[in-house]
């Protein structure tokens, strides 16, 4: 990774502090911000995990477990132990990389399986709020699904619909309407079953009341 001097980065590393939900001495769990990335690389020189390495410069060891698109937000776990993080499967994805290195995910006959399973929340005018269950773990794979279903996400700028966000300019919204609610894991020291839930930032919760507001056609 590139290592940059810590004092430039110090308010995104105090910013960090603030987003841990819980800790302990196997791992940490983070409601990570949208629009910071998981880990430096690509042009970016800082992100979530070495904000961590600098919050926490006595952890010998301290790695993702899994992880979430730059502007998704929610629940990030992050191993403190390598015993923990070696309980962690990960399955990648066969994925298109354009010449801008870019990359694509699409549905194909030829890809690897991935489950997602949704339940409808809430109903707007314009939209609807869905809790997604991913069964597998592909890159993009909620952001593909929603795209396969014919309800891509709002403000997505790799798979969405600008008609749909033109909808919803009223509502404040300018990030992806993507956030990762609650992660249930075993621990991987006492074997209890967690579930760890992350509130969603004032953005999303204002683009819901907004949404709510029309739909009552106040």
């Amino acid at each position: 990774r590139e290592d940059a001097p810590v004092s430039a980065k110090l308010d995104k590393v105090a910013a960090l502090a603030d987003c841990i939900l819980y800790e302990d001495d196997h791992l940490l769990l983070l409601n990570k911000p949208s629009g910071t990335a998981v880990h430096g690389g690509s042009g970016l020189s800082f992100g979530v995990i070495e904000g961590l390495r600098a919050l926490r410069p006595e952890a010998r060891f301290l790695e993702l477990v899994h992880r979430l698109d730059r502007d998704t937000s929610g629940v990030l776990l992050v191993a403190k132990k390598r015993s923990a993080h070696c309980k962690a499967v990960q399955a990648p994805l066969l994925k298109n990389i354009l010449q801008s290195g870019e990359r694509i995910v699409r549905v194909n006959s030829e890809g690897k399986p991935s489950e997602t399973r949704f339940k409808v929340e809430e109903r707007f005018e314009h939209a609807t709020l869905v809790k997604a269950s991913p069964i597998t773990g592909r890159t993009h794979q909620i952001r593909v699904h929603t795209l396969h279903a014919g309800h891509p996400i709002a403000f997505d700028d790799r798979y969405g619909d600008r008609e749909f966000d033109r909808q919803l300019a009223g509502t404040g919204l300018k990030r992806l309407f993507l956030h990762a609610a609650a992660l249930r894991f075993e621990h991987p020291g006492t074997g209890e079953t967690m579930r760890i839930e992350a509130p969603m930032d004032q953005e999303l919760r204002h683009c819901l009341q907004v949404l709510r507001k029309q739909a009552k056609g106040q």
